[in-house]
């Protein structure tokens, strides 16, 4: 392995609350020192000047579609894992809803096979909490956790049963690692973005919040009967947090993310029936939107994930109520993140990074997300002035259907260590 050192940057670890311009040096896959001053060691040494960068811990996105096996036209994990490097994320995890869905330790195996394959950024796999997603049967779950499976969710579809979400949390508390629901009560699910004004001017047929509020306040009883630990994904609604920081408030093992496309757009960006604007939880309203931000400030979104959802082309060309929900964003996520969170003043640099390395870290239970002397030498170097040109284009995913063409974004990941290895770099 080649040693690196990295000179001169804005190290920013939240996991030891350090904040200053400092040197990375990393030999054999490892963090070996971090502080200012350090010279070349004898021997190869590959210097890297980061003058006026960020130097953080490897980002961490724990929501992504790597559609691998079953739909590799729109995306595989190899595909992912480029996106993924290429966005500065050193790890991301991979939901289930694959055709065949990741339910038992096969699946999960097989995952992991591809992911060293692909020898990229790490790729960790997300069980399904049901057989088949149907909501119906515990899948194997102690199996899969034994095998490398690191969370459960039935991501696309809430887990409706209170029954089987009782006995879910009761599992996953056992084993020690999150079930990550998508809240969304099936029965009010039947329209194809937020119900409102917009909405009814568009002639669509909407989708409440409230399905989101619903589940969510039926699966915060649940955690407070079995204590287990549970992360709520791709919040969307300002109601959501109120009842997810009443939660926390209580001391209820709860944790929660949002998307970049629910902290920049609302409902309003629908109106050119563009249907990369349309995603499942729907792009809500201003209010929900600065409401947000204002929970990402405040810790009650502990994390930050893209939701990264490929779909093909052709797919996407289909009028808005009949194409399928989701966009990319591995690839523009620091920028998006940035443009939200930083540029427009809700809060700064180290607790944007928090939402991406430390605190997803600590979700999954993995020793990442920190350059402490010692870990894995998983590493983002961040322009924080990069001030670039999204190109749909030239990105690494198989798939193109994202809303961020052409918008100019006012950071970029440069550089993407992954045990030490450099596994992208800008051009």
């Amino acid at each position: 392995m080649t040693t690196l050192l990295i000179k001169n940057g804005r190290v920013i670890d939240p996991a030891n609350r350090m904040d200053q311009v400092a040197d990375v040096l990393i030999k054999e896959g490892r963090v070996a020192a971090v502080r200012a001053g350090i010279k070349p060691p004898a021997g190869a040494c590959e210097v890297v000047d980061a003058a006026g960068m960020i130097v953080a811990p490897g980002l961490i996105d724990v929501h992504v579609h790597c559609r691998e096996p079953g739909h590799e036209e729109e995306e595989t994990i190899a595909t992912a894992a480029a996106a993924a490097v290429a966005g500065g994320f050193t790890t991301i995890l991979a939901m289930p809803n694959t055709h065949p869905p990741v339910d038992d330790e096969t699946a999960v195996n097989y995952v992991l096979h591809r992911a060293a394959e692909a020898n990229l950024a790490r790729v960790l796999p997300v069980g399904c909490i049901t057989k088949a997603r149907e909501g119906k049967e515990l899948a194997e779950m102690g199996a899969m956790v034994e095998a490398g499976a690191v969370a459960f969710s039935d991501d696309g579809e809430g887990v409706a049963s209170s029954k089987v979400m009782q006995r879910a949390l009761q599992y996953v508390r056992m084993l020690n690692v999150p079930l990550m629901q998508h809240c969304q009560d099936p029965e009010l699910m039947s329209g194809v973005m937020n119900s409102g004004a917009v909405a009814v001017r568009l002639g669509l047929a909407g989708i409440s919040a409230a399905g989101e509020q619903i589940m969510l306040q039926r699966d915060l009883e649940l955690v407070e009967r079995t204590a287990g630990p549970y992360h709520v994904q791709h919040v969307s609604s300002a109601a959501s947090l109120d009842l997810i920081r009443a939660a926390k408030a209580f001391g209820l093992p709860v944790t929660a993310e949002a998307t970049p496309h629910h902290l920049l757009l609302t409902d309003v960006a629908c109106m050119t029936y563009d249907s990369n604007y349309k995603m499942n939880p729907p792009l809500r309203t201003a209010e929900d939107v600065e409401a947000l931000r204002r929970a990402v400030a405040d810790g009650t979104i502990d994390i930050l994930a893209t939701d990264h959802a490929p779909h093909a082309k052709e797919e996407k060309e289909l009028e808005f109520a009949l194409a399928p929900f989701g966009i990319i964003g591995l690839e523009a996520a620091v920028g998006l993140y940035a443009k939200a969170l930083i540029e427009s003043g809700v809060t700064d640099w180290p607790t944007v990074i928090a939402r991406m390395s430390t605190t997803p870290a600590t979700l999954i239970r993995r020793p990442l997300g920190t350059l402490t002397v010692g870990a894995d030498a998983d590493v983002t170097v961040i322009n924080p002035t990069a001030h670039w040109t999204v190109d749909v284009t030239t990105f690494k995913s198989r798939s193109r259907n994202c809303p961020y063409h052409g918008w100019t974004l006012p950071a970029k990941a440069v550089m993407t260590i992954v045990r030490g290895e450099i596994k992208f770099r800008s051009q």
